[in-house]
């Protein structure tokens, strides 16, 4: 369920017209709903409200200061993979004890911030990352807390790019070696255990692979336990799929019911890392259409967003449905929706039925997750302003790159 619908032929968010929007605001630019924003966050926390949990939204798919602001006054903790991401969420006075920090890279000095802040916990992908921030933690004089990431080999059912749970994959460690790795922590003196972290994949559409993962964790955990590592945080990560074209995932609450009854012989504090399933549907990217073009073998409608402002259909070959702003007195016509971007991958849909009318707008749906935050200055374009809406208020909350931005940090050195 969003908040975004048709009235009278034109589209709204809550109870603005996008057209309104246009007539203010330089295309292409996010839009996002708050009502939908909160709705799926406390649906998806309130899901788990009978077991001890902590729900820490994914900062990667969607970082707007504000929208983290939103989610860390209903409660939300933070799944952060940078010292950049933990930068923004401390700007906005997020509890560090809600904060786990991911991620295969994790440089000496993003550690050191994380230490300083006090974080929860880090989620560990190997041994060498392991006595990095042992070391570290020995310069600080401070008790760093750890879990590691384990690999459980299973199949996510999801596209290549996002899969994470498989051996193939860079992430996490060998569920086979864990044992060993964990009595390697144990030993060293500025490391504390307390947890295990999971993570197979993103826009998982089935339930099972997450059920599968978590009992070959469990068999791991056991094994923890028989020689005295005993553990306080179960992270199964995040990934829950949202609905694009015809995919049909679990609610949240089916998710829920299913992990629920998968963990709760474990007297763990269950952390969620939901991303995608909380905020995708809750924004759209609004772009004008520029141009018509054929030729012998297809149409062409070609509008101001590019690739830099969302990549995932050239990246992922992803489908994003796309709708008109103002349906009246449009025509219906199969074409490519493509930017402006000089690269023959610089596409929003390929070969889509679609509504269109000479200098109208398009929507183009399922934005709010790994939309702004892929985005790119690519051929120096400024990346777009993001909205907010609010019931019958909208307010600009990034405003929308200039050109002296794009140079702000460069110099001309005479050679």
């Amino acid at each position: 369920m969003d908040s975004f619908e048709y009235k009278d032929g034109l589209l709204y968010c809550e109870n603005i017209k996008i057209t309104d929007l246009t007539n203010d605001i330089k295309t292409p630019f996010y839009v996002y709903s708050y009502n939908t924003l909160k709705n799926h966050f406390n649906v998806f926390d309130n899901s788990f409200k009978d077991i001890n949990h902590i729900t820490c939204f994914s900062v990667k798919s969607n970082s707007n200061l504000t929208i983290l602001n939103i989610f860390k006054n209903l409660g939300s903790g933070f799944d952060i993979v940078s010292g950049g991401e933990l930068y923004r969420t401390l700007k906005v006075n997020a509890d560090p004890k809600k904060i786990v920090f991911s991620g295969v890279g994790k440089t000496p000095e993003e550690i050191e911030f994380a230490l300083f802040s006090d974080i929860l916990m880090f989620n560990v992908e190997s041994y060498e990352e392991l006595i990095s921030i042992n070391e570290i933690a020995k310069k600080l004089n401070k008790k760093a807390p750890i879990s590691f990431r384990v690999n459980p080999d299973v199949d996510p059912k999801t596209h290549p790019y996002i899969s994470t749970g498989l051996k193939q994959n860079k992430f996490g460690i060998d569920i086979t070696k864990a044992v060993d790795l964990y009595k390697r922590a144990k030993s060293l003196e500025f490391i504390e255990i307390v947890g295990i972290d999971c993570h197979i994949g993103s826009q998982l559409t089935e339930v099972a692979p997450f059920i599968d993962a978590i009992k070959r964790v469990k068999n791991l955990i056991k094994d923890l336990n028989q020689i005295g590592i005993n553990l306080k945080y179960f992270d199964i990560g995040g990934g829950l799929g949202v609905k694009y074209k015809d995919e049909n995932p679990p609610s949240p609450q089916e998710y829920a019911n299913a992990i629920k009854n998968e963990v709760k012989d474990l007297n763990l504090t269950m952390i969620f890392e939901p991303g995608r399933v909380i905020v995708a549907n809750a924004g759209i990217l609004v772009t004008k259409i520029l141009y018509f073009k054929s030729n012998d073998f297809k149409n062409f409608v070609i509008v101001d967003a590019g690739m830099n402002d969302l990549i995932r259909p050239s990246l992922y070959q992803a489908y994003q449905e796309i709708i008109p702003v103002d349906k009246n007195n449009c025509n219906k016509i199969k074409a490519d929706v493509v930017g402006p971007i000089c690269e023959s991958g610089d596409y929003l849909a390929k070969d889509r039925e679609i509504e269109v009318k000479k200098e109208g707008y398009l929507a183009v749906r399922s934005a709010g997750a790994y939309g702004f935050t892929m985005s790119s200055n690519y051929n120096s374009r400024p990346r777009p302003s993001e909205i907010l809406v609010k019931d019958d208020e909208y307010f600009i909350i990034r405003e929308r790159e200039s050109y002296q931005d794009l140079i702000a940090k460069e110099k001309i050195v005479e050679v």
